[in-house]
């Protein structure tokens, strides 16, 4: 599986191997906010994540509220 995530300094593209992806196929598949714990690899300006261990953290999203906006 392929993940791209997103912070102010731009994308990382994460590699999640199958048989991690197995054993964190809830988190994997089922959070809003996730963290990624792996090796760090980069070739020129492509940056990767190869996973070892993914942790659902949604739990600290409660404290956030979502306002709508409509750009009509």
């Amino acid at each position: 599986m392929f993940v791209t995530i997103e912070d102010e300094t731009g994308n990382v593209n994460v590699i999640i191997w199958p048989s991690l992806q197995e054993r964190f196929r809830q988190e994997a598949l089922g959070a809003s906010l996730l963290a990624v714990y792996g090796t760090w690899q980069c070739e020129g300006e492509v940056r990767r994540l190869v996973a070892q261990r993914l942790v659902d953290m949604s739990h600290l999203l409660g404290g956030l509220t979502a306002v709508s906006r409509n750009f009509c």
